[in-house]
């Protein structure tokens, strides 16, 4: 057993990257993210981190030195939302294409317009095509135990990791949580390092074949990540299960596909439905990439998803899950910190359960539409 200590998420997460001794550390600061870095410069000015802090001018800065200290095989760490994810969207890309490992962490935020601070997940849906490994944690103590797993994960199959937690509703609420005793081994310089002395160019100008076979041993590195992902989960101190959580499905008529902090009152939602004899549970995503294929396509009921975030008129999560089982029933809510509870998750699913919603809806509750 670790130290316990009481912690919102921003700051499990600070815990998890003191633990894990980055080199580098750039910081932009943005609503709800800014205590995790504020953190990380606090434990390096007092000693508590050796590691280079850099204080940049914005966002696209802050990924473009991590960019650079990690193609000199430095371990790097940032952190952003929302509009500062956009503004360093470019730079993500460069990231994954050139195959450097890093940890991200993302505190969820709605974008604008209109303008709002509080959270859902259209932020960090946008690296859905990057190349990107993407996960969502439940609570703190996921987030801390996420992290440090993050950097072994991604230093393993050289493609950088996006840790992602609920903006306010884990950043700024907290738990006790648990420091693991984990030891993490040195970052493994690759062969495209870069030092004074290289004689090669990283990302040299492509064109056809060439990238196409880039982008291919990309795609299939980041499905390489799935056993890895699984590995790394089995050898920790506390195993989460891989990919996903399996939650009461063993005799599930009814399925729910969630992820993020809300799936806690989600669960009490399915615990009150199951005293009333309703078979129902839940597949919670940890992982939106790579995404959990196998574990979706033996799902045997009726299927919901819940989403933050949409394309278009239907929920991302719902798109993705559809691809793969039909006849999936899909529910779009909770954005700009519209918090749900228990009791509104138990009226959702009883209207899943009593087939009285439609292919998609956005639900708004009681509130007036």
């Amino acid at each position: 057993m670790g130290q316990k200590k009481l912690l919102t998420g921003n700051h499990a997460i600070a815990e998890a990257v003191k633990i894990a001794k980055p080199d580098v550390i750039a910081a932009y600061p943005i609503t709800p993210q800014t205590p995790i870095v504020e953190k990380l410069a606090e434990m390096t000015e007092n000693g508590e981190l050796d590691a280079e802090f850099v204080r940049v001018e914005s966002e696209y800065a802050a990924l473009s030195v991590i960019l650079g200290a990690i193609s000199a095989g430095a371990r790097g760490f940032t952190a952003t939302s929302s509009q500062g994810l956009l503004y360093m969207y470019e730079v993500c890309w460069w990231v994954a294409g050139s195959r450097l490992p890093m940890v991200m962490a993302i505190a969820t935020r709605a974008i604008g317009a209109p303008w709002n601070i509080h959270g859902d997940h259209n932020d960090i849906i946008v690296l859905r095509d990057t190349g990107w490994i993407i996960g969502m944690v439940e609570n703190a103590q996921e987030a801390f135990d996420m992290t440090l797993q993050a950097f072994k994960v991604s230093e393993e199959v050289s493609l950088p990791f996006a840790v992602g937690l609920d903006g306010f509703q884990l950043t700024h609420t907290a738990e006790v949580v648990e420091i693991r005793d984990y030891e993490l081994p040195k970052r493994k310089l690759l062969p495209h390092t870069i030092e004074p002395s290289s004689k090669f160019a990283l990302n040299a100008v492509t064109s056809g074949i060439p990238k196409l076979k880039a982008r291919h041993e990309q795609a299939k590195d980041l499905e390489k990540a799935k056993e890895i992902i699984k590995e790394v989960d089995k050898e920790f101190p506390v195993s989460y299960g891989g990919l996903v959580e399996e939650y009461k499905l063993e005799d599930a008529d009814y399925i729910v596909v969630m992820m993020g902090g809300w799936c806690g009152d989600a669960k009490d939602a399915i615990d009150l439905l199951r005293k009333d004899g309703i078979q129902i549970g839940m597949l919670r995503l940890r992982f939106l990439r790579p995404f959990p294929t196998k574990e979706i396509e033996k799902l045997d009921g009726n299927i919901l998803v819940v989403d933050r975030s949409n394309s278009d008129y239907r929920g991302v999560l719902g798109l993705e899950v559809s691809a793969i089982k039909n006849g999936i029933k899909n529910v779009i809510t909770g954005f700009g910190g519209m918090e749900l509870d228990t009791q509104d998750f138990v009226k959702i699913f009883k209207k899943f359960v009593n087939n009285e919603i439609k292919d998609v809806e956005w639900w708004y509750g009681s509130a007036e539409r």
